[in-house]
């Protein structure tokens, strides 16, 4: 994914980079002012070069340059540097240290407020932009950082390009101060020293304050001065048009710099509109008519110098032999001395002109040119300029990408080099590398070249690691571990450099990438550092919340877990509160586990049946449980007095009966812990009017911290004589490590609101703790009791405390925990009530028919497995279950109750669909006699786990005669995949219309020992044809057992296994849909040994295996067959013979089909059969299986003169056909569904033999609907295809009449 990042590059004009190369490498203005000048700018809270400063920038200045070439373009962008004369110098760098010192000192307070706060999330993270997550004063610090190599002698784009010389209309002779300013005392240390070229362009501006009064002096001195120095090259300037200061700018442009006079006093209070238009128009001209002009043409001079004496074959060859030599000088930091006179530098002026002028392909050439006579002359400080700015030229062509990373890696290695001098030089290089590495999203290689920044100061080290960091951050993929390492690593720094405020943002920023993971020791150590932090800024709360998330570190030695409790002790003795502690980890709680026991309307028969998630419950009864209006869904609405919907979303429980709650407490550390005075926080009010709880529930959604030490301390004091509930309270200790499950109940003693709130205990006797659950109900499951799939978090604690209620207890009989696939057994449903209130209306639905049905109530006196042999009375069809096959329960018959002492009994059918290990689910429904109780209804649950062994694997191929239509071989493997277990086979059942099973071979031949025993597989063959008889409407049997067996057959058409056969269908046949030639298969057999547990009793089984969609259709939807006589006699001493033949074509398929019967006489026949043993047709292997053609030719004896003469013709002239086909040649029929149709055909033979009449061809098409072409197609269904001929051997013989 990284590399389609790559790919995906931003325009290097509107990236972070190309918008600082705008910005920071543009044209410079150096300003010499009289002092009048800046006194009338003040007025304003403005010098003048701020005053100028925001009208330098010109998004849209849209003037044409023409530079060295001769075809023009246009520049938008641009910008103008203004700085005064004295600025032009290189920055000091303490001073620069101690203003980046002091930028991240500040930016640090105004992150104070924020570490109050959450963390933020490492989803919050992934999903935003960088500019929302990278601290604001990182480009300030950056921007610093590159400024303070400004003004270099090698470089000429901080050289002024213009000199802007001010004069104030209240200064004295005005002309002489023009010329006073430029004198050589005033100018920088670039001009003095030969660095560049004094003669620059001088622009002069006379500033007139309109306070002064009016501008007629001004106008004359202006036009003194065009007399002077030029009309083009002078220029008016009136500000402080507002007498009063009263101007409020809408859009200040002003708004970066502070106001140094007057905090009440506006930036630019006396410039009014007029002033600002004058003065935007004033830089705009001084940009398009006289800086770029003048560029321009400084270009076009310089780079006819440099094609004069620099390029071209011959200047070349003269300035490497006029270099010669210079490889064997010493290495100097800063090489030789150039002049602005000298080759070299007007090469870079070019270069860098070129390059502030957009013209960077010009600027490039340059660079190249002038980067080679740098490296000769070894002037290393000037050759990582010259390729740094290579870099950043390639950058903004958008070329060559490796070009530029080479250029800028370059620079970055001379810089480093050279030593202290080029130290910031590399800062400022490395910082553009990483700019231009994350436009291109190469997140992970900027992040090296961050570590590679050199960074004396632990300060400039700390940012770089902070930024570094961010890098990993926004890498596809992101590197989350590294992020937080380097955070944490930039926290260090910061540390140690006193800036408590940035480690303590960079540690809390850390938590959201290792919280929930299991790198404990970097986790714990965040949370001890900023513990320790906070309570060096006085955040003792906060501290003390990060101090208890290391408390319970098992992971630690224990002398690190001694140390940590030590420190949490005294941050919590600092606070001078009471020494109780919310949240305490000491022990740990695991919520996750607690479990709360209860019941309402819901019972349960075992606690695993508790343990079942309610959503599965609820899927489960939704069909048993009546809606309205028959029975209301909620019994709650049996009382309209109780009907408020704030009461019907609590749980509910029985007064007197207790309410548990199982909580697990656990010792994380190597000590051991002591725990006392264990036990619940609860709350139990009276029952309110539904007004008052609606109002009361509305406020008190949830406890807060506060409500929960109230009520924590006031049920601490209760009584059990006085309190309306009782509480257990336990006592223990823990060793190291120990994990323990503490058992607390509440039971309420009256009917009212019952709330579990949380737990408290006591720590070694002197801190007390307190949970409140509320803080994790979220995570926390509730294995009983939930009923509502939304619901409040507080309300899953809460209990409305009812009447008692009766309850019914349910278990199955003869349910074994392990039994083997397709083992069928009759089991029994056992109901109890021993309530003295009856309940009727019972109901019941299984999860699973497919291995649990209701059987008959008749059978639950019958033996079995007798009670499903097969009766002669019987029909032969399908006889399911439809009430049992339904997906709404099955309902008890009517009047049924259950109450007392006896048990109920109704039997159920079990069988083991499948191999795995089974949860089966069964609820009951039943409405309580007693009309007068508030609950309508309940509902038993129970659930068993079975595990289902591996019995018999069996399998179906079926394939089509060649000869018959609608006939078929069927092959049944069977292996036996127990370990031990024999069985016996004893009947195959197939279930279809009107087919008939017979074996084609007695099972003696393949299963001698008619037991089957571990690990043995068998093979038997079977054929099935259509039947003709009503007898076969529902399918036929095979009897697997011998002929001395008395084994009866098992009934395949009624109930049980008719209803599990309807179940095998509708599970099998989801990927069979749409299939019509299909046939159901069911294997019956008899295990030897009836029970594999032993410590259950052994009870009679029976095992049945269900194929379900045996396939019988091929590629082809038609099957074919020729019909006519095999043997025919004719004297061909008189004519030739004529034959008749019948097609008969079938159409297996749901769809019309169009047959195309081709029988040509193109076709050689190349194999006429005769005595010639090369067309005889052998056996491959006496134990081959299936229909297969045997060749006649052997035992034929022909005799006649005539038939030898005829095959000695036949063989040597293969394209004459020995017969051909008469009358038509070509047949089209149309064949309807499931149809077949009679094709007439003839043939003439001319001689005597025996012939294979298969030289024709059928070509068949669906003539599907739109509707079926779709459905064919998203099945890729064949809707097309071509047939061969089937062989069908004819023996003409010479007749001797």
């Amino acid at each position: 994914m990284q590399g389609q990042f790559e790919n995906k590059m931003v325009d290097p004009v509107n990236s972070t980079l190309g918008k600082m190369l705008l910005d920071g490498i543009t044209p410079v203005v150096m300003v010499l002012r009289t002092p009048l000048v800046e006194e009338s700018c003040l007025k304003n809270g403005l010098s003048f070069v701020q005053m100028l400063s925001p009208f330098s920038i010109f998004n849209n200045i849209d003037v044409p340059v023409r530079t060295a070439s001769d075809q023009p373009y246009r520049l938008q962008k641009f910008n103008l540097r203004l700085f005064y004369a004295s600025d032009v110098v290189r920055p000091n760098l303490e001073a620069a240290k101690e203003r980046l010192k002091q930028v991240i000192t500040q930016a640090g307070e105004k992150d104070f407020p924020e570490l109050s706060m959450n963390p933020p999330q490492i989803e919050n993270l992934l999903t935003s932009s960088a500019s929302e997550i990278l601290p604001s004063w990182f480009r300030f610090f950056n921007k610093e950082l590159v400024q303070s190599v400004s003004f270099s002698d090698h470089e000429a784009f901080d050289h002024p390009v213009t000199c802007l010389l001010v004069v104030s209309s209240k200064d004295e002779q005005p002309i002489n101060k023009f010329i006073d300013l430029f004198n050589t005392n005033q100018l920088p240390s670039l001009l003095n020293d030969g660095a560049m070229d004094p003669k620059i362009l001088k622009h002069y501006l006379l500033v007139h304050d309109n306070q002064d009064g009016a501008s007629e002096n001004a106008t004359k001195f202006l036009t003194e001065m065009r007399s002077t120095f030029g009309s083009n090259d002078c220029h008016l300037l009136c500000i402080n048009s507002c007498q009063d200061g009263s101007v409020e700018h809408q859009i200040n442009p002003w708004d970066t710099y502070e106001n140094s006079n007057s905090a009440s006093q506006p930036l630019g209070c006396f410039l009014t509109a007029d002033d600002l238009m004058e003065v935007k128009t004033f830089m705009q001209d001084l940009s398009s008519k006289h800086i770029i002009p003048y560029m321009e043409q400084k270009i076009r001079d310089l780079n006819q110098q440099v094609s004069a004496t620099r390029k071209g074959f011959r200047n070349q060859i003269k300035s490497l032999w006029w270099r010669k030599g210079k490889e064997d000088t010493q290495d100097a930091p800063t090489g030789p001395m150039y002049t602005f006179s000298s080759i070299e530098s007007q090469i870079r002026v070019l270069g860098d002109y070129a390059f502030m002028l957009r013209d960077y392909e010009l600027a490039l050439s340059n660079y190249r040119l002038l980067s080679t006579d740098y490296k000769i002359d070894k002037a290393w400080m000037r050759y990582a300029g010259v390729q740094e700015m290579m870099g950043l030229t390639y950058f903004m062509l958008d070329q060559s990408r490796k070009e530029a990373e080479s250029c800028m890696e370059n620079a970055f290695n001379t810089y480093l080099k050279i030593g202290m001098t080029g130290k910031q030089n590399a800062i400022r290089c490395g910082l553009w590398w990483v700019d231009m590495l994350k436009t291109r999203h190469q997140y992970k290689e900027a992040a090296n070249v961050y570590f590679r920044i050199p960074g004396e100061e632990p300060l400039h080290s700390a940012v770089m690691l902070e930024q570094a960091s961010y890098c990993y951050l926004f890498s596809k993929p992101s590197m989350l571990h590294k992020y937080g390492f380097h955070l944490v690593l930039a926290g260090d720094r910061y540390k140690i450099c006193d800036q408590a405020i940035h480690a303590a943002r960079l540690y809390r920023n850390a938590l959201s990438i290792y919280r929930g993971t299991t790198w404990s020791h970097i986790k714990d150590h965040v949370h001890f550092q900023i513990g320790r932090l906070y309570v060096f800024l006085g955040l003792f709360d906060l501290a003390i919340n990060h101090m208890l998330e290391i408390l319970a570190c098992s992971h630690q030695s224990k002398a690190t877990q001694e140390l940590f409790i030590r420190d949490f002790l005294q941050i919590v003795q600092r606070t001078g509160k009471t020494f109780e502690v919310f949240r305490l980890q000491l022990p740990l709680i695991n919520i996750p586990s607690l479990m709360v026991v209860f019941e309402d309307h819901r019972t349960y028969a075992s606690p695993e049946a508790a343990s079942v998630r309610e959503s599965l419950w609820r899927s489960l009864e939704e069909d048993i449980i009546p809606s309205l209006p028959s029975i209301r869904t909620n019994w709650l609405e049996a009382q309209p007095q109780i009907a408020s919907k704030k009461l019907k979303e609590l749980n509910v429980c029985v007064a007197g009966e207790p309410v548990r709650v199982n909580i697990q407490f656990k010792n994380p550390l190597q000590i051991p812990l002591s725990i006392s005075d264990v036990s619940l926080i609860c709350d139990l009010s009276p029952r309110p009017d539904e007004a008052e709880y609606n109002a009361n529930s509305s406020t008190n959604e949830l406890h807060n911290e506060e409500e929960f030490r109230k009520l924590a301390t006031c049920s601490r004091g209760l009584s059990s004589d006085t309190s309306s509930f009782t509480l257990s309270e336990v006592q223990f200790s823990l060793q190291g490590g120990e994990m323990l499950v503490v058992q607390l109940a509440v039971t309420p003693k009256v009917e009212g609101i019952l709330e579990i709130v949380g737990i408290r205990w006591k720590l070694s006797g002197s801190v007390t703790g307190f949970h409140n659950f509320y803080t994790d109900l979220v995570k926390k499951k509730v294995m009983k009791g939930r009923r509502k799939v939304r619901r409040s978090p507080s309300n899953s604690m809460k209990f409305l405390v009812i009447a008692s209620l009766p309850k019914l207890d349910g278990s199955i009989l003869h349910l074994p925990d392990q039994l083997y696939a397709g083992d069928l057994r009759h089991v029994f449903l056992k109901l109890s009530n021993q309530s003295e209130f009856p309940v009727k209306n019972v109901k019941l639905k299984i999860s699973h028919p497919r291995f649990l049905t209701v059987a008959k109530r008749e059978t639950l006196d019958m033996e079995f497995p007798a009670c499903l042999e097969k009766r002669s009375s019987d029909r032969s069809d399908m006889q399911g279950d439809s009430n049992k096959v339904s997906h709404n329960g099955f309902l008890f018959p009517e009047g049924t109750l259950i109450q007392g002492e006896t048990p109920f009994l109704w039997p159920l059918w079990l069988r083991a669909a499948i191999p795995g290990k089974i949860s089966l689910y069964i609820s009951i429904y039943y409405e309580i006699g007693d009309i007068s109780t508030s609950m309508r209804y309940r509902t038993l649950r129970m659930h068993y786990k079975l595990e289902v062994l591996p019995s018999l694997d069996v399998s179906f191929h079926i394939n089509p005669c060649p000869s018959r239509l609608q006939e078929f071989l069927v092959r049944m493997d069977v292996v036996n995949k127990t370990i031990s277990e024999a069985f016996r086979v004893n009947q195959l059942c197939c279930i279809g219309p009107q087919w008939e099973i017979s074996l084609l071979e007695p099972v003696d031949n393949f299963l001698p020992s008619l037991f089957l025993v571990a690990g043995q597989a068998m093979s038997c063959f079977f054929k099935l044809s259509k039947g003709k008889t009503s007898s076969t409407s529902g399918g036929s049997n095979a009897r697997l057992g011998s002929e001395e067996s008395n084994d009866s057959l098992v009934d395949m058409y009624s109930s049980p296994l008719a209803d599990f056969h309807v179940y095998e269908r509708l599970q099998q046949g989801l990927s069979h849909q749409g299939h019509l030639n299909t046939v159901d298969f069911v294997l019956i057999s008899h295990p030897q040994n009836s029970n594999i547990n032993p410590r259950q009793p052994e009870l009679p089984n029976i095992y049945s295996h269900h194929a379900c969609y045996c396939s019988l259709a091929s590629t082809s939807p038609i099957w074919y067959l020729m019909n006519g006589p095999r043997t025919v006699h004719h004297n061909f001493s008189t004519s030739f013979c004529e034959i008749k033949l019948s097609m008969a074509v079938h159409n297996s398929s749901d769809s019309l089909v169009s047959v195309h019967i081709d029988t040509s006489n193109l076709i050689p026949i190349k194999n006429q059969l005769s005595d010639t043993p090369t067309v005889q047709t052998s056996i491959a292997s006496e134990n081959q299986a299936g229909w297969y053609d045997i060749s006649l030719v052997k035992d034929t004896r022909v005799t006649s003169d005539v038939l030898e003469s005829q095959v000695a013709k036949s063989l040597s002239l293969e394209s004459v056909l020995p017969f051909s086909w008469s009358g038509l040649t070509s047949t089209r029929i149309k064949v309807e569904p499931m149809c077949t149709i009679e094709v007439p055909l003839e043939i003439c033979v001319f001689s005597p033999g025996i012939y294979d009449i298969s030289n024709y061809i059928l070509r068949w098409d669906l003539l599907n609907s739109e509707d079926e072409k779709e459905n064919c197609q998203s099945e890729a269904r064949q809707t097309s295809g071509t047939c061969s001929g089937h062989p069908f051997y004819l023996s003409v013989l010479q007749s001797t009449l």
